[in-house]
């Protein structure tokens, strides 16, 4: 059997059987054919050039809708948010150029009085520098209200008074204060803010009534100085005594008194305005040229509105020309003008109940008068006109008008004497008893004025 399955195992092979040769070729023809069917199965012919364009350009499509909402998001996003402090220590350029953009300068003349707990630096007994007319608590005024306001302006914040910091700007300095007794009020309420941090003294006085004064803080090598010049032009003032009832004014001349000191000073804050309501003989080249309340003499009478225009803008054009144009970058001298404070009579300066106010006025309950805001506007645009006028020079308004008339509360009325109504001096023989509306009580609203000052000389 296992013979029969040899032999036709054999004869199947040598039936299928080819000659050698013949064999070879045939395999290689099969392998060609293998080769070439696994080519066409596994490498087609490429794609025509035309759909890879179309998704091309549907993808550039796609991007540019995707990249429009996202700018249309970006739009209605808040826009970032300041560089923040860290950006600017660590020299971020475009934090530093953003942030140098300087704020817009305060509006102090708008805003309004609200209630402060806080006391005041400096009382009636703590301050050696206070006129005796205007230490009230010293004078037996009984309330204190009057202390515990402060000023709010509604656009933006001014900062309690800080001594160290107006001492750290006054350091190698020369501060004066040049006009009426309302500049000598302002000074006054500034040694006694600067005194409760470092003590005052006295080097130089010359004059009655404490007129020409000058004050040294050591410690700073600082100086405050107080220079009375009540129209800042020259003039003759009136004396009662001696039957001379008008002040003679100069309006083409110019006070010398204080005038050739300011080279010496870096910065002088001028304060004019209540002399000028007085009776008043205004000259200009040689001839009158207007007279305030003179109907006992030959002049025609006019106000004073034209001389105190005449007097503020030749004084700022005089101060130009002749400080103008020294000093470099940081070394400009500061001129701030202390726009007009108005006064509170609601009767006879010398009748009780002048100025009875225990609180200040809300906003709306008291206009300026016609005068105030006169008065006021003239020394706005004076400083104005001068601004920029000349290099080295910075003029500046301390506008205090609006704040000031909102506080009748504030000035000394009969507590301008000691005890006026328990036999001190205060009241006269006949029953009248003076007020004083004009001047402030100190502590008291006038320094706040000065509260502006540090806010403009920084």
């Amino acid at each position: 059997m296992v013979t029969n399955f040899l032999h036709k195992y054999q004869f199947q092979n040598h039936q299928l059987a080819l000659p050698k040769k013949q064999f070879v070729t045939y395999a290689v023809y099969a392998l060609i054919a293998v080769a070439f069917l696994h080519f066409l199965l596994f490498y087609p012919a490429p794609a025509s050039e035309k759909p890879v364009v179309a998704a091309r350009v549907q993808e550039e499509e796609v991007a540019a809708a995707v990249s429009a909402r996202v700018n249309a998001r970006e739009q209605l996003l808040p826009p970032p948010p300041p560089p923040r402090r860290r950006d600017v220590a660590l020299g971020n350029p475009q934090a530093m150029e953003e942030v140098a953009v300087p704020p817009p300068p305060c509006d102090y003349s708008d805003g309004e009085w609200v209630p402060d707990a806080r006391p005041p630096l400096y009382n009636g007994t703590s301050c050696g520098t206070i006129k005796d007319g205007q230490n009230c608590m010293a004078h037996g005024r009984p309330d204190t209200g009057y202390h515990y306001w402060r000023w709010r302006p509604r656009q933006c914040d001014l900062p309690a008074f800080s001594p160290e910091a107006f001492l750290r700007w006054l350091h190698n300095k020369h501060l004066a204060f040049v006009g009426d007794s309302l500049a000598r009020n302002q000074a006054e309420s500034l040694l006694c803010l600067l005194a409760s941090r470092s003590p005052t003294e006295l080097v130089h006085r010359d004059g009655e009534e404490n007129r020409f004064r000058r004050f040294a803080f050591r410690e700073f090598n600082a100086t405050v100085s107080v220079l009375w010049s009540p129209f800042l032009v020259k003039a003759t003032e009136k004396a009662e005594r001696a039957g001379v009832r008008h002040n003679h004014v100069f309006l083409d001349a110019f006070d010398e008194r204080w005038m050739s000191q300011l080279g010496a000073v870096d910065a002088a804050v001028l304060s004019v305005g209540h002399w000028f309501l007085l009776p008043g003989v205004y000259h200009d080249g040689g001839r009158v040229v207007a007279c305030h309340d003179c109907a006992d003499l030959n002049h025609t009478e006019t106000d004073f509105f034209g001389a105190f225009r005449d007097a503020v803008h030749r004084t700022l054009a005089e101060v130009a020309r002749r400080h103008g144009g020294g000093g470099g970058a940081g070394e400009e001298k500061v001129v701030a003008l202390t726009t007009f404070s108005p006064a509170h009579f609601e009767g006879d300066w010398d009748k009780s109940g002048a100025c009875p106010k225990k609180r200040p006025y809300r906003p709306g309950e008291k206009g300026l008068g016609y005068t105030e805001a006169e008065m006021r506007r003239t020394v706005v645009e004076a400083v104005r006109a001068a601004a920029g006028s000349v290099s080295g020079l910075r003029f500046a308004a301390l506008d205090v008008t609006a704040l000031a008339n909102l506080r009748p509360d504030g000035h000394p009325g009969p507590y301008m004497r000691k005890d006026p109504f328990g036999g001190g001096g205060g009241e006269t023989g006949d029953g009248r008893v003076p007020n004083d509306c004009v001047h402030w009580c100190m502590p008291g609203p006038v320094d706040t004025f000065n509260e502006i000052l540090l806010q403009t000389l920084r």
